[in-house]
């Protein structure tokens, strides 16, 4: 039974519900991240706040989390001409993706990933990716994924299990699992601490976290919130 796991952890608002899935669910948990320039490179200044506060507000979870890593990939930021590497306006691209797209970036950070568990005597990587509300990135669908978890575990010869909690939730329900994970706790820990926007803004506080309020990032983060409160007012 696996019951260890490397969660890949940015410092965002998935990667940290990410985490709270899993500490709900394995005995140990490690975490991972990746300093590759990207252009919101705050969200690894958060990455330590996160991780406190999950340890101060969750003390059933402060035994469970275990080391953190943190690799340097700036030659991805280097070879990847892109608006989340580079000071620029965020436009599509010809093929609908908007050019916030680094291509490979979650293929390589799976390898490394892989690398860090295998030495590490992991089995289990949990990651953010997510095909129902997200921007159209090719490495977030699912069939990436699965055929990103047979590739490994044929290339490292032991079995490695991809679980992606997200995957088909929008970003409502990813609210929504936050406060069932947590309850409103972790909500407020998530709109406070975590980083989600593309610009790396964080000198405007809004109710749903901190950011610019306009990139990609944080509309899909925004209007999840509002849908998520709305439905929880209307449950109520």
């Amino acid at each position: 039974m696996n019951d260890q796991a490397l969660v890949l952890f940015s410092g965002g608002q998935d990667s940290t519900v990410c985490l709270a899935w899993a500490l709900q669910r394995y005995a140990r948990v490690e975490t991972i991240a990746f300093d590759y320039g990207q252009r919101h490179a705050v969200e690894l200044q958060c990455r330590p706040r996160v991780l406190q506060a999950l340890r101060a507000q969750f003390p059933a979870w402060a035994g469970r989390l275990g080391d953190d890593h943190v690799l340097d990939l700036a030659l991805l930021g280097r070879i990847s001409d892109t608006a989340l590497t580079r000071e620029r306006a965020i436009t599509l691209q010809a093929g609908g993706l908007p050019d916030t797209f680094v291509p490979g970036r979650n293929l390589i950070f799976l390898n490394f990933a892989a690398a860090v568990a295998y030495r590490r005597g992991l089995s289990v990587l949990v990651g953010g990716m997510c095909e129902t509300d997200y921007s159209g990135y090719p490495d977030c669908r699912d069939n990436t994924l699965k055929a990103m978890q047979v590739a490994l575990s044929l290339g490292l010869d032991s079995r490695v299990v991809i679980e992606t909690p997200l995957m088909w939730l929008d970003k409502a329900a990813t609210w929504s699992l936050t406060r069932q994970l947590g309850g409103e706790g972790l909500v407020e820990l998530v709109i406070e601490h975590t980083h989600t926007c593309y610009l790396g803004e964080r000198s405007g506080r809004h109710a749903w976290g901190w950011g610019c309020g306009a990139c990609p990032a944080c509309t899909l983060r925004r209007r999840g919130f509002e849908q998520y409160r709305a439905q929880a007012g209307a449950g109520g």
